[in-house]
Parts: C-alpha cells; structure tokens; sequence
C-alpha cells in the first residue's frame, strides 16, 4: 500500500487498548469511531495490513479516508486522540463586530431620550444613529435587536 510506506501507523499497546475500546463502548460520535477503526485496520505493529482496498472494505470506508487518517496521524506525531476526534477552531471565521464597550454604548443610547421629533427609539432610528457615531461600527437593526434582547433592554 503507497501511503503505508510515506506514512505508516505504528501503535503502542497502550494506543491500541484506548482505540478498541472507543469503538466497542461508551458513547462516541460516529465520525471518531470510523476513524478508530481506520487506525486500527492501518495498525503494522500487528503485522502485515494487506493492500489498501482490503484494508478500506475491513473498516468500512473508501480509500481517501485511509490517506487522511494516515496523514492526520503523521501530522500530529503520533497522537491517537488528535488523530481521531475533531479539529478544534482556534478563531471563529470573522470576528465579531460587538465587543462589550459596542454594547454598553448601544444600550446607553436605547435608553437615552430620542432625538427631537420621535416619541421613542425604533431599532431603525438606532441603526441611523449608531452609523452616525464614529466610534461603533454600522451594525443592522436586527444585530440591535439581538444585543438589546440579550441584556433584556426594551425600547420604551
């Protein structure tokens, strides 16, 4: 098999015994049980593993899931529990334009007097009047909303 030579899995005993009991008890999403069961089959400490077609029948999966379970291991030096559970997220994908001094300005301006002309504060009149304030950025009535909502401010 090409990718056992790149990159092959050796497990110790101690790896083996934790990966055998992930996907025999307890309670595991089914993506972290596939992929135990894929380092398993890929395991050479046990012997010789067979071409890559056999082994990808044996575990249930294609051939490309082999190769990035072989390739997650090799990343993570060897590391049985990176290898099999998830990828966490170092940053959300974009930043949040709310921070907590967003916030308190916005509510410090919902429960202030509305401007001349207007009875009470709409979260269109907020969304108009945040985008005039230099310091906060333009956010949409229903961003208002959310936040105002959260820290159970009502417009009165």
């Amino acid at each position: 098999m090409g990718s056992q030579k790149k990159r092959p899995v050796v497990l110790t005993a101690a790896d083996r015994e934790e990966l055998v009991r992930v996907t025999t008890t307890g309670i595991h999403p089914a993506s972290v049980i596939r992929r135990a069961r894929v380092l398993l089959a890929l395991d050479t400490s046990a012997g010789a593993i067979g071409s890559q077609d056999a082994v990808a029948a044996r575990a249930g999966v294609s051939g490309e899931t082999l190769r990035l379970v072989a390739k997650r291991f090799a990343e993570t030096g060897g590391d049985v529990h990176a290898t099999v559970t998830r990828k966490k997220r170092e940053l959300p994908p974009v930043p949040s334009p709310v921070t907590g001094e967003v916030e308190a300005r916005l509510i410090a301006m919902a429960r202030s007097q509305p401007p001349q002309g207007y009875t009470r504060w709409s979260l269109r009149l907020l969304e108009k009047h945040v985008a005039l304030v230099e310091d906060i950025p333009n956010l949409d009535h229903s961003t208002i909303g959310r936040i105002l909502k959260k820290r159970n401010c009502v417009l009165i």
